[in-house]
C-alpha cells in the first residue's frame, strides 16, 4: 500500500472514486471490510498524488503517505518505524505515535504505542510528546497488514489541543432561568431546550412561569425537558472521559427567583437591552465576580418589563432579530463566553 485515506463512515466509495479519476493507481475501499479507509496502490509519484488528494478532496480526513509495511508483528513494526524516522525525525524534535488497530491480535493498541515510540526514540534521540508533538508515527493496521507513515505534529485536529481555553468552570456558574414555553409544541420544545442545558452542563436550569399556568401544558414541557436532558446526558457519558453530571432542573416563580436571587448578578436578554460589545465591561464584572450569575430568557413572550429594574444589565443578543426559543441558551451562553474570552476572562 502507498496511500491510505480515511474518511468519514459511508463515504468510502465515493471518496475512493474520485481518487481513481483524480490519480489513478489500483483503489480500494474498505480494504479487509474496514469502514472509513482507502488504500491506493501502483501509483508512479505517491508524494505528488497524496498532495492532489488533499488539495481536491474535502472527504479525505487524513492522507497518509504509506512509508514501510510490515506483519501485524510488534518487532517488526517497531523496526520498521524506526528505520524510516531515521532520516524524518531530528534528535531536537519531539514525536507520538498515533496506533489504530482494526482486526483481532494478540496485543493492545497500547502495547504497539509503547513498542514503536521505544524503538523511535532509540533510534532517533528525540523524546516523545504526547499533547503537541512535532512529528506524528502513524501506525495503521488493516487486519495482518500495518501501515506505517509519519507527518507533521500539526495535521492532527484536536478537540483539546494545548493552550485553548477551558470554559467550564464559568459554565458551572450560570444559573439560566427560561420562562415555560406552553401550548401546541411544547413538549418537543422542551425536549431542545433540556438538551441545550444539559449539553453546556450548567449550574441549574429553573423554569420561571410568572403567571397561572394549565397544568397539563406545563407537565407536557418539563416531560420534555427531563427526556432532552436524559439523551444528552446519555451522550456525554459515552463521549466524555471526565465525569458527567445531570444539570438540576428547578421550578420557581418568577418574581420569587428575582426576590431571591437578590444581590446576585442577574442578566436579562432582551431586544431592549444593549449589544453584547457594548455590555461587555458589564458582562466581564458580573462574572469577576466570583459568584452564581443568573441569566433570564423569555418564551413565547418576554421577561416582564418589571424585573428588568431588577437586573444587572440587559443585553440584546441579535439585534433586529428575535431569536426562537430553542437557541437562547446556545445563543446566549456562546455569546458571553466569547465576550469573557476577549477580554481575557477565560485562561488557558
Amino acid at each position: 500500500m502507498q496511500l491510505i485515506i480515511k474518511t468519514p463512515l459511508g463515504l468510502e466509495r465515493i471518496v475512493a472514486s474520485r481518487a481513481a479519476e483524480l490519480i489513478g493507481g489500483h483503489v480500494v475501499a474498505r480494504p479487509r471490510g474496514f469502514m472509513g479507509l482507502v488504500v491506493i496502490d501502483g501509483l508512479e509519484d505517491p508524494d505528488e498524488a497524496a498532495r492532489r488528494i488533499e488539495e481536491a478532496l474535502p472527504e479525505a480526513e487524513y492522507v497518509l503517505r504509506v512509508l514501510a509495511t510490515a506483519r501485524a508483528d510488534l518487532d517488526e513494526i517497531a523496526s520498521s518505524a524506526a528505520h524510516v524516522a531515521r532520516d524524518l525525525i531530528r534528535p531536537d524534535e519531539t514525536f507520538a505515535v498515533r496506533t489504530t488497530r482494526r482486526g483481532k491480535h494478540d496485543f493492545t493498541s497500547i502495547d504497539a504505542n509503547v513498542k514503536v515510540g521505544s524503538a523511535v526514540q532509540e533510534a532517533t534521540g528525540a523524546d516523545v510528546n504526547l499533547t503537541e508533538p512535532d512529528k506524528i508515527v502513524w501506525v495503521e493496521f488493516i487486519g495482518p497488514e500495518v501501515g506505517i507513515a509519519i507527518t507533521p505534529g500539526q495535521v492532527v485536529w484536536k478537540k483539546h489541543r494545548p493552550g485553548k481555553p477551558e470554559v467550564l468552570r464559568l459554565l458551572k456558574r450560570i444559573s439560566f432561568a427560561q420562562m415555560p414555553y406552553l401550548g401546541e409544541g411544547g413538549r418537543p420544545m422542551g425536549v431542545r431546550i433540556g438538551r441545550a442545558a444539559q449539553a453546556f452542563e450548567l449550574s441549574e436550569l429553573v423554569i420561571t412561569p410568572h403567571e397561572p399556568v394549565d397544568v397539563g401544558q406545563l407537565n407536557a414541557f418539563l416531560s420534555g425537558l427531563l427526556e432532552g436532558r436524559e439523551s444528552r446526558f446519555k451522550i456525554q457519558k459515552k463521549t466524555y472521559a471526565r465525569k458527567v453530571d445531570k444539570v438540576p432542573f428547578r421550578l420557581q416563580d418568577l418574581y420569587q427567583f428575582v426576590r431571591d436571587r437578590a444581590g446576585e448578578p442577574m442578566i436579562v436578554t432582551d431586544p431592549t437591552g444593549k449589544t453584547v460589545s457594548e455590555a461587555a465591561e458589564d458582562i466581564e464584572e458580573a462574572f469577576r465576580q466570583g459568584g452564581r450569575v443568573n441569566i433570564l430568557a423569555g418564551a413565547r413572550e418576554g421577561v416582564p418589563k418589571g424585573v428588568f429594574r431588577f437586573a444587572t444589565l440587559i443585553i440584546d443578543l441579535c439585534p433586529g432579530l428575535t431569536f426562537a426559543t430553542e437557541h437562547t441558551i446556545p445563543a446566549t451562553v456562546g455569546a458571553l463566553i466569547t465576550c469573557l474570552e476577549e477580554r481575557g476572562l477565560i485562561r488557558q
